[in-house]
């Protein structure tokens, strides 16, 4: 059998077993086609059955020589051990040869977050006389108030909206929805813009139920989010590196400074493991210390 019959087999294992996005997939695919040209290139033409630990460890070597990120080197070890749990569960190898293999150590770098104050003057920079001020005020507001990913805020439904009773219905990584509360200042600000600016716009075809439209008719792309935040950005003269999901990031800091249960901030921000959320344990600790260091006495610097 060749590679590409065993990718396929990984591919449908991927969607329908881990139901992984399409974007997920991919990733782990471009993973396991860098190990197959290298294992082409350098091994001949062997079988998943035939790799070994030594001609693995030979690959990250490899890439690491390559001065690629330990976070980018980490990513495709967990490609690969991914591809050979597919091969020990579909009995296509004996022993695991990535059982022994050790992922790069990464630095978590914890992401910059928004003020409150900040958010507010980040959103005060937009033009509401125009209809995409209006458009974008929904957007910055519904990012804040429900801490979507741009990703989830993009593929928004009006059919997701349950404003009367404050929620919206999200479909987040591998199709998995969830209910996520919404605050009062998005509930006004996407009634606004659904009622007075997107209902003057003739959807693009199978564009009819998304929520936030270009003035095309057609669904956001992530770019163009990007681009709105980072010129609010510059306008405020804000000097933090800023993306669309520092708007997610804050949310959640904002949550768990205030005390929210780590659990509830797990829910709805979608995380499947809590670990995933304890980073925003570890902003808020700088931020007590932040906090002790500028009003306790025995914290101030002399």
């Amino acid at each position: 059998m060749s590679w590409a019959s065993y990718k396929k087999g990984f591919k449908a294992f991927l969607q329908l077993e881990k139901s992984l996005s399409s974007h997920s997939v991919e990733a782990y695919l471009r993973d396991i086609d860098k190990l197959t040209n290298y294992l082409q290139s350098n091994e001949g033409d062997i079988s998943p059955s035939d790799v070994t630990l030594q001609q693995l460890q030979s690959f990250m070597q490899c890439i690491g020589e390559m001065d690629m990120a330990a976070t980018s080197q980490a990513r495709i070890i967990s490609g690969i051990k991914a591809f050979f749990k597919y091969c020990m569960l579909e009995q296509i190898c004996s022993v695991n040869p990535t059982s022994l293999l050790p992922s790069p150590k990464t630095s978590r770098k914890l992401p910059d977050v928004l003020s409150f104050e900040e958010i507010e003057q980040v959103i005060g920079q937009l033009d509401l006389s125009k209809p995409e001020g209006g458009r974008n005020k929904a957007i910055l507001e519904t990012m804040y108030s429900s801490g979507l990913r741009v990703t989830e805020l993009i593929n928004l439904r009006i059919s997701c909206l349950y404003l009367d009773v404050g929620f919206i219905r999200v479909i987040g990584k591998g199709d998995k929805e969830r209910l996520v509360p919404i605050g009062s200042d998005a509930i006004k600000y996407i009634k606004l813009y659904k009622d007075t600016i997107r209902v003057h716009q003739i959807p693009a075809k199978d564009c009819e139920d998304i929520l936030f439209l270009n003035n095309r008719g057609k669904g956001l792309s992530r770019v163009m989010i990007f681009y709105i935040i980072k010129d609010l950005i510059r306008k405020t003269g804000i000097n933090k590196t800023i993306s669309p999901h520092s708007f997610r990031h804050s949310f959640a800091t904002h949550l768990v400074e205030g005390g929210a249960d780590l659990r509830a901030v797990q829910e709805m921000l979608g995380h499947e493991s809590i670990t995933t959320t304890e980073i925003y344990t570890h902003i808020n600790r700088e931020y007590l210390r932040d906090t002790l260091d500028r009003f306790h006495p025995a914290f101030k610097k002399n």
